[in-house]
Protein backbone atom coordinates (compact mmCIF):
# COMPACT_ATOMS: atom_id res chain seq x y z
CA UNK A 1 0.00 0.00 0.00
CA UNK A 2 1.48 3.42 -1.03
CA UNK A 3 2.59 5.43 2.13
CA UNK A 4 0.22 8.83 2.21
CA UNK A 5 -2.63 6.23 2.71
CA UNK A 6 -0.76 4.52 5.58
CA UNK A 7 -0.03 8.15 6.17
CA UNK A 8 -3.80 8.87 6.28
CA UNK A 9 -4.90 5.99 8.29
CA UNK A 10 -2.62 6.53 11.01
CA UNK A 11 -3.65 10.00 11.24
CA UNK A 12 -6.68 9.91 11.55
CA UNK A 13 -7.68 8.70 15.04
CA UNK A 14 -5.67 11.82 16.57
CA UNK A 15 -7.78 14.12 14.18
CA UNK A 16 -10.74 12.82 14.79
CA UNK A 17 -9.66 13.02 18.84
CA UNK A 18 -8.55 16.52 18.38
CA UNK A 19 -11.65 17.53 16.95
CA UNK A 20 -13.86 15.60 19.51
CA UNK A 21 -11.51 17.15 22.73
CA UNK A 22 -12.51 20.81 21.30
CA UNK A 23 -17.02 19.94 21.61
CA UNK A 24 -18.12 21.86 24.58
CA UNK A 25 -18.87 18.77 26.71
CA UNK A 26 -22.86 19.42 26.96
CA UNK A 27 -22.53 19.26 23.32
CA UNK A 28 -21.26 15.37 23.59
CA UNK A 29 -24.99 14.38 22.53
CA UNK A 30 -25.90 17.42 21.26
CA UNK A 31 -28.48 16.67 17.87
CA UNK A 32 -28.95 20.01 15.47
CA UNK A 33 -32.92 21.02 14.47
CA UNK A 34 -31.79 19.45 10.94
CA UNK A 35 -29.17 17.23 9.87
CA UNK A 36 -29.07 18.73 6.47
CA UNK A 37 -26.30 19.23 4.68
CA UNK A 38 -24.05 16.64 7.06
CA UNK A 39 -21.55 15.46 4.88
CA UNK A 40 -21.19 12.09 7.65
CA UNK A 41 -24.01 10.04 8.51
CA UNK A 42 -26.53 12.32 10.70
CA UNK A 43 -24.91 11.16 13.94
CA UNK A 44 -23.93 13.30 17.54
CA UNK A 45 -20.15 13.91 18.45
CA UNK A 46 -20.01 10.88 20.73
CA UNK A 47 -22.10 8.92 17.90
CA UNK A 48 -19.90 10.10 15.12
CA UNK A 49 -16.89 8.61 17.58
CA UNK A 50 -18.36 4.98 18.22
CA UNK A 51 -19.80 4.54 14.65
CA UNK A 52 -15.43 4.65 13.24
CA UNK A 53 -14.44 2.50 15.74
CA UNK A 54 -17.28 -0.42 15.09
CA UNK A 55 -17.03 0.51 11.05
CA UNK A 56 -13.28 -0.55 11.95
CA UNK A 57 -13.64 -3.53 13.33
CA UNK A 58 -16.67 -5.00 12.21
CA UNK A 59 -17.31 -3.56 9.10
CA UNK A 60 -13.30 -3.24 7.68
CA UNK A 61 -11.66 -6.07 9.60
CA UNK A 62 -14.36 -8.70 8.26
CA UNK A 63 -13.86 -7.05 4.58
CA UNK A 64 -10.44 -7.14 4.49
CA UNK A 65 -10.20 -10.94 5.81
CA UNK A 66 -13.33 -11.68 3.86
CA UNK A 67 -11.64 -10.36 0.29
CA UNK A 68 -8.19 -11.86 1.42
CA UNK A 69 -9.71 -15.56 2.17
CA UNK A 70 -12.86 -15.83 -0.24
CA UNK A 71 -13.34 -15.50 -3.98
CA UNK A 72 -15.01 -12.16 -5.09
CA UNK A 73 -17.26 -12.18 -1.78
CA UNK A 74 -20.80 -10.05 -1.36
CA UNK A 75 -19.85 -8.01 1.72
CA UNK A 76 -22.00 -6.69 4.03
CA UNK A 77 -22.96 -3.05 4.78
CA UNK A 78 -23.42 -1.98 8.61
CA UNK A 79 -26.67 -0.39 9.54
CA UNK A 80 -24.93 3.04 11.75
CA UNK A 81 -28.11 3.81 12.89
CA UNK A 82 -29.32 0.14 14.49
CA UNK A 83 -25.31 -0.26 16.23
CA UNK A 84 -25.46 3.27 17.86
CA UNK A 85 -29.31 2.23 19.40
CA UNK A 86 -28.12 -1.25 20.38
CA UNK A 87 -24.83 -0.17 21.34
CA UNK A 88 -26.09 2.78 23.47
CA UNK A 89 -23.78 4.96 21.69
CA UNK A 90 -24.72 7.85 23.60
CA UNK A 91 -23.36 7.04 26.97
CA UNK A 92 -20.09 5.41 25.83
CA UNK A 93 -17.16 5.75 27.39
CA UNK A 94 -15.11 7.92 24.87
CA UNK A 95 -11.64 7.38 26.46
CA UNK A 96 -12.11 3.49 26.03
CA UNK A 97 -14.06 4.07 22.66
CA UNK A 98 -10.97 6.07 21.54
CA UNK A 99 -8.39 3.49 23.02
CA UNK A 100 -10.30 0.61 21.38
CA UNK A 101 -10.25 2.39 17.94
CA UNK A 102 -7.01 3.30 17.65
CA UNK A 103 -6.12 -0.35 18.54
CA UNK A 104 -8.46 -1.55 15.77
CA UNK A 105 -6.62 1.09 13.60
CA UNK A 106 -3.16 -0.30 14.61
CA UNK A 107 -4.54 -3.76 13.41
CA UNK A 108 -5.81 -2.25 10.06
CA UNK A 109 -2.60 -0.69 9.27
CA UNK A 110 -0.23 -3.44 9.92
CA UNK A 111 -2.55 -5.95 7.97
CA UNK A 112 -2.57 -3.43 4.48
CA UNK A 113 1.08 -2.35 5.16
CA UNK A 114 2.09 -6.38 4.62
CA UNK A 115 -0.07 -6.64 1.51
CA UNK A 116 1.05 -7.67 -1.72
CA UNK A 117 0.37 -6.33 -4.90
CA UNK A 118 -1.63 -9.80 -6.01
CA UNK A 119 -3.27 -9.22 -2.89
CA UNK A 120 -4.55 -5.92 -3.26
CA UNK A 121 -5.88 -6.68 -6.47
CA UNK A 122 -8.26 -9.53 -4.69
CA UNK A 123 -11.77 -8.53 -5.62
CA UNK A 124 -15.30 -8.21 -3.22
CA UNK A 125 -18.52 -6.81 -4.14
CA UNK A 126 -19.64 -3.91 -1.69
CA UNK A 127 -22.62 -1.97 -1.58
CA UNK A 128 -23.59 -2.84 -5.62
CA UNK A 129 -19.82 -1.92 -6.75
CA UNK A 130 -16.86 -4.16 -7.37
CA UNK A 131 -13.92 -3.16 -5.29
CA UNK A 132 -9.88 -4.68 -5.39
CA UNK A 133 -8.69 -4.89 -1.85
CA UNK A 134 -6.51 -1.61 -2.78
CA UNK A 135 -9.71 -0.20 -3.49
CA UNK A 136 -11.32 -0.92 0.01
CA UNK A 137 -8.51 0.27 1.79
CA UNK A 138 -9.01 3.81 0.08
CA UNK A 139 -13.26 3.41 0.51
CA UNK A 140 -12.13 3.26 4.25
CA UNK A 141 -9.84 6.72 4.19
CA UNK A 142 -12.96 8.51 2.09
CA UNK A 143 -15.29 6.92 5.30
CA UNK A 144 -12.45 8.27 7.70
CA UNK A 145 -12.52 11.69 5.86
CA UNK A 146 -16.49 12.40 5.71
CA UNK A 147 -16.60 11.56 9.71
CA UNK A 148 -13.93 14.47 9.82
CA UNK A 149 -16.25 16.53 7.76
CA UNK A 150 -19.23 15.51 9.54
CA UNK A 151 -17.19 16.68 13.39
CA UNK A 152 -16.69 19.95 11.79
CA UNK A 153 -19.71 20.36 10.43
CA UNK A 154 -21.55 19.55 13.99
CA UNK A 155 -18.69 21.95 15.69
CA UNK A 156 -19.95 24.78 13.14
CA UNK A 157 -23.68 24.56 13.91
CA UNK A 158 -23.05 24.32 18.05
CA UNK A 159 -23.41 28.12 18.74
CA UNK A 160 -24.41 29.61 15.70
CA UNK A 161 -27.11 32.26 16.40
CA UNK A 162 -30.78 31.05 15.56
CA UNK A 163 -32.93 33.73 13.46
CA UNK A 164 -34.06 34.85 17.05
CA UNK A 165 -30.18 36.27 17.74
CA UNK A 166 -29.95 33.40 20.36
CA UNK A 167 -27.00 30.53 20.21
CA UNK A 168 -28.17 27.13 19.10
CA UNK A 169 -28.94 25.04 22.47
Amino acid sequence: MDSITLAALADFPNQLEAYYSVVPGEYKNWRPVSWNGIPSEPFTPIEQVCHVKDIEIDGYHVRFRRTLEEPNPLLASLDGEALARERAYSAADTAAVFAQFRDARAKTIKLVSKLTPQQLLRAAEFEGHRFTLRGLVHNLCGHDQQHLAGMQWLLGRMGAPMPDGNPVA
